[in-house]
């Protein structure tokens, strides 16, 4: 079956991505009747993070958010498959100048790319144009898969992509070497090494990986964000101006920064957020779980 998913993204990337965009859309329309655990999840994080929406307004951003995910996976054959031409035209660059005085510079840098939905268009944008490292989770449940995403991020460039069962000795090489770290820090990972700050208001057990591999390195952060463009318009990778007064002493409040940043860019764009992950999966001491079937608000 993967096999089969791969060979049609493989047809449809020869699309135009106006045309692949709606059809993209369609497929995200079609997942949100059909993919219901994913869609609790989402439904869950929604009402938590946005008790200020009423239950309409959070139908459709759950909707708008399926919607993005199906043009992501479509579109990822793009990544896979498109000629760097291509993808030069759809991913536009802003920003470079940045990342490209530091690199020039020999200052090590941390470009911090959290979970938005476009984040593989932008690590490729900047694979094309950089030597850099990045992290990855090994698809154990589907090899052919995981190869396959290997493979596509592997595709341009002198890439160093390293599993996150190796541990950080070899980020902190690589860092220190000069390559960009293209870092997603922005999950829950469980409670080792990491503390609870706030996220949308909720507490969140965020890894405190940004404050300490800067620290270790003396790494320069960046933040990092590429935006989905509506009706098949591509993407804009946005590098910003790298961070002051960062690491501090204090890593929980270096870590709460990062999160009140990520909240401030998912705000303009809610859907694109990648809300099917268990963001609060991890509770403080005494509070009870929050992704049970048996209490899911539907949106």
């Amino acid at each position: 079956m993967t096999r089969l998913a791969i060979f049609l993204i493989w047809l449809l990337h020869w699309l135009p991505l106006s045309v692949l965009s709606r059809l993209g859309c369609a497929l995200g329309t079609l997942s949100y009747f059909l993919v219901l655990p994913r869609k609790r999840i989402a439904a869950t994080n929604l009402v938590l993070c946005f008790p200020e929406l009423d239950e309409s307004a959070r139908k459709q951003l759950l909707l708008r958010h399926f919607q993005a995910l199906g043009r992501s996976m479509l579109e990822r054959g793009l990544l896979w498959w498109a000629s760097p031409e291509r993808l030069r035209r759809i991913i536009r660059f802003e920003g470079e100048e940045h990342l490209r005085d530091l690199v020039q510079a020999g200052t090590p840098v941390i470009l911090l790319a959290p979970h938005f939905i476009g984040l593989d268009m932008g690590g490729a944008r900047v694979a094309m144009s950089f030597d850099s490292v990045s992290m990855y989770a090994r698809q154990k449940k589907n090899p052919v898969l995981s190869d396959r995403l290997y493979r596509g991020r592997k595709r341009f460039g002198d890439q160093v992509l390293l599993s996150r069962q190796d541990g950080v000795r070899g980020v902190v090489k690589a860092i220190k070497s000069g390559r960009p770290f293209y870092y997603l820090p922005d999950m829950d990972y469980g409670r080792k090494d990491a503390v609870f700050v706030p996220f949308f208001g909720v507490e969140a057990a965020t890894i405190t990986g940004l404050s300490r591999l800067a620290y270790l390195t003396g790494a320069r952060v960046l933040p990092c964000v590429t935006r989905m463009l509506p009706g098949g318009a591509g993407y804009v990778l946005e590098i910003g101006e790298a961070w002051e007064n960062f690491p501090t002493v204090d890593v929980e409040a270096d870590t709460r920064r990062m999160n009140d940043w990520i909240e401030s860019v998912a705000r303009t764009m809610p859907e694109q957020y990648y809300w099917v992950h268990r963001r609060f999966k991890t509770r403080p001491a005494g509070q009870a779980r929050l992704y049970i079937k048996g209490t899911f608000r539907s949106p």
